[in-house]
């Protein structure tokens, strides 16, 4: 509520997405995987802080970007882009590399 009150409605709605979250000494550690997210959460850090406070918790907010894990597929395409280069064509919709 305090978010949308402040008019930080982006931050609000992205904040409505958290769903991996931990709370070590006085951090709310939040996190992510998205770099828009990212990006949001990290300009909004203060205003989060805030809205903690504002409902009676005095957290500090650390965002912490996940590392993704490649599949065992993405990790064999990776080494044949390696050897092969340019010359090594995938078909099947692989977004990757």
């Amino acid at each position: 509520m305090f978010l949308k009150e402040h008019r930080q409605i982006a931050l609000h709605v992205a904040c409505g997405d958290i769903t991996d979250v931990a709370l070590e000494n006085n951090t709310l550690i939040i996190n992510i995987e998205d770099g828009m997210m990212l990006n949001l959460l990290t300009e909004g850090k203060r205003e989060i802080e805030s809205a903690l406070r504002w409902q009676g918790l005095d957290f500090n907010v650390a965002i912490n970007v996940k590392k993704i894990k490649k599949s065992p597929s993405e990790k064999d395409i990776e080494k044949l882009k390696e050897i092969f280069g340019e010359k090594l064509k995938i078909k099947g919709g692989y977004n990757g590399i």
